[in-house]
Order: structure tokens, then sequence, then C-alpha cells
């Protein structure tokens, strides 16, 4: 449900609306590079940093081209935009916050890219409960100090949401080192303020391998 925020008006008289204030979101790279579309100014919605982002998706260069992309607690779709822009084949949002998801979906539009995108205003938490189909490359950004990380990743691995050699991008504070699933390779980590964004490699029981030089 949508929590509505409390007017500072004095005056009784009913009065329209306040449009929601509204920041700016850039795009770096790919077809939509340098597009600018806007964002709420919401409690918690806190996009991904443009230099976070950059150094991420050069980590994954060669992976997102045809990927299938799940972008978990999307918010503002920074990362599953950013895929989209260079050349995920699709991608699916999941954000529970109706006013936020709107927002993206006018933002997709805006894109021209809402027939490769699937955009779910539902909890991820129950998302991660129903049928799974394969993904190639998961954003996961729970909100903080909310302890949600170590079970969407348990139930990420659990529920088959994940294909063979998936990609997991996972976004947590700082504070937190979140337990994750035997078969997940870290591969790389950055930090930025009172984040750190980790990016695994899903692999099977009987390749564990290290993958990359790590962190």
């Amino acid at each position: 449900m949508t929590r509505r925020l409390s007017s500072s008006r004095k005056s009784r008289r009913p009065g329209p609306a306040a449009p929601a204030k509204t920041g700016r979101l850039r795009l770096i790279g790919g077809d939509y590079r340098r597009r600018q579309l806007p964002v709420l100014d919401h409690p918690g919605l806190r996009p991904t940093p443009d230099r976070v982002r950059e150094t991420l998706f050069n980590w994954l260069t060669a992976a997102v081209p045809g990927a299938r992309v799940l972008d978990l607690f999307a918010g503002t779709g920074a990362l599953g935009l950013e895929a989209l822009s260079r050349g995920a084949r699709e991608a699916t949002f999941v954000e529970a916050d109706a006013r936020v998801a709107r927002q993206l979906a006018d933002n997709l539009a805006t894109l021209g890219a809402s027939e490769r995108a699937t955009l779910l205003a539902i909890q991820t938490q129950a998302f991660l409960a129903g049928t799974a189909a394969p993904f190639s490359l998961v954003f996961l950004d729970p909100p903080f100090h909310q302890d949600l990380a170590a079970g969407c990743c348990a139930a990420l691995e659990a529920g088959g949401w994940l294909a063979e050699e998936a990609w997991i991008y996972l976004e947590t504070e700082s504070s937190l080192a979140p337990a994750v699933p035997t078969s997940w390779q870290l591969h790389r980590e950055v930090r930025a303020g009172d984040s750190t964004g980790r990016l695994f490699r899903r692999r099977q029981a009987d390749d564990q391998s290290p993958d990359g030089d790590g962190c």
C-alpha cells in the first residue's frame, strides 16, 4: 500500500495535491546513454550512484547483451534500465511501492523500452515465493537495516530463479556481510559511502574454482 505524505498546510480548506518532488536519473552507457529521467523524491529511494553503475557494468560487459534480467527492490530501476540500454534481451522489475512503480513505468515508456520489460508492483518476497523462471543476471538492492538480504539470496537459489552460471549483484549497507549460498562465488566488490556492492557468479557444486581476481 502506498503511504501518503502528510501535508504541512495550515489551512483547513482542501486544495489541489502538491506534485511529487522529483530528482533526475542519468543513464551512463548503451543506447540510452546520457538520457535523463525523472525519479521521485521518496523515503528510502537511493539510486545506485553513477560511479558504482559504471564500475559494475564494466565488470559485466560480456554478460549483459542478450541477458534475462531481474531487478528486485527496483526503486528507480537504475540497474535494470542500464542493462536494457546495454543490450539485455528483457528485464523484470519488482517494486512494491505503487507510486514509485508508476514512475518507473513512465520512464520505460519514455525510453521506448516497455516491450522488453515486465513491471510488477508487488513485494519482492511475494514474487520470490511464486513460480520461478531462471534469470542470467539479477540485481538485489534491498532497503537498508531491514535484514532482508540473506533471505532473498536463499530464496533466489532455492526457488529456481537463477540460470546455471547467473551473475548476482547484491548491494547492502557496508556494515552488513550477509550470508549467501555456497554456490555463489564473490567476483568483485565496490564501496561507495555507506553501501557496498558485491558481484557474485553462480557455480555448480562441482565447479568451485575461483573466478576473476576477487576483491
